[in-house]
């Protein structure tokens, strides 16, 4: 899958595996981690739309979450029938695992622990695909604002 223009995520793949192919088991946290958000939410990663702003889910649920909103991701349906602090506790762990740098992720065997413990969570950064997506057309995104472009030769 290709990154396209305009088009800052990837569903579930890795930052690090978008732009470079470098995979670990760290890429495979990222995507479990954009899993449990989507099915928090009730909502897809790649499509997602918020009137509010131009970010993915990743970035959507980072803000609410920064803000202390986290249980306005929550789907109705799990809002009605889920142990709150257990589905915020997951919200968190969520956004632990889709941090940008995979240094920062929690391996699989710490994602397990902190799901079924209490434990202390560490504060989560910045996802992975943070970017707010463009809102301009393709047309648009093909030339430069004033129209112009410039080519630089260099030699081999």
């Amino acid at each position: 899958m290709r990154l396209q223009q305009g088009q800052p995520e990837c569903g579930y793949m890795s930052p690090e595996y978008a732009a470079e192919g470098n995979f670990s088991v760290k890429s495979d946290v990222f995507s479990f981690g954009v899993l449990v958000l989507e099915i928090l939410s009730g909502k897809r990663n790649r499509g997602f739309f918020h009137p509010d702003h131009h970010h993915n889910l990743l970035g959507h649920v980072w803000i609410l979450f920064r803000e202390g909103r986290s249980l306005e991701l929550i789907n109705a349906h799990l809002r009605e029938s889920s142990n709150l602090s257990e589905v915020q506790r997951s919200v968190h762990v969520g956004l632990l695992c889709v941090q940008h740098c995979p240094e920062d992720r929690p391996s699989m065997a710490s994602v397990l622990l902190m799901l079924s413990s209490d434990i202390p969570l560490p504060l989560p950064k910045e996802p992975g695909f943070f970017t707010g997506r463009s809102q301009s057309s393709k047309a648009d995104s093909e030339s430069s604002v004033n129209e112009i472009s410039i080519t630089m030769l260099e030699a081999r």
